[in-house]
C-alpha cells in the first residue's frame, strides 16, 4: 500500500500523525509520509488516518 499527501489540501492539523505516527509525521506546515510503502502491520491505521482526514488530503494506492 502506498499513501500520498496532497500538500495543497493538507492543513497541518496533525490527525494523521497522531493516529499513525509509524507512517505520518508533521513537517513545518503540512504532514508527510515517512514510510513508503506502508508496512503491512500499519495498513489499517494508515487507512483510518486517510478516512479521518478532515480535508481528504491523504490518498491511498
Amino acid at each position: 500500500m502506498k499513501v500520498r499527501i496532497d500538500e495543497n489540501l493538507c492543513t497541518g492539523c496533525g490527525l494523521c500523525s497522531d493516529n499513525c505516527p509509524e507512517v505520518f509525521e508533521m513537517g513545518d506546515t503540512t504532514a508527510r509520509v515517512i514510510s513508503d510503502p506502508v508496512p503491512a502491520e500499519y495498513e489499517e491505521k494508515a487507512q483510518e488516518a486517510a478516512e479521518n482526514c478532515p480535508v481528504d488530503a491523504i490518498s491511498i494506492e
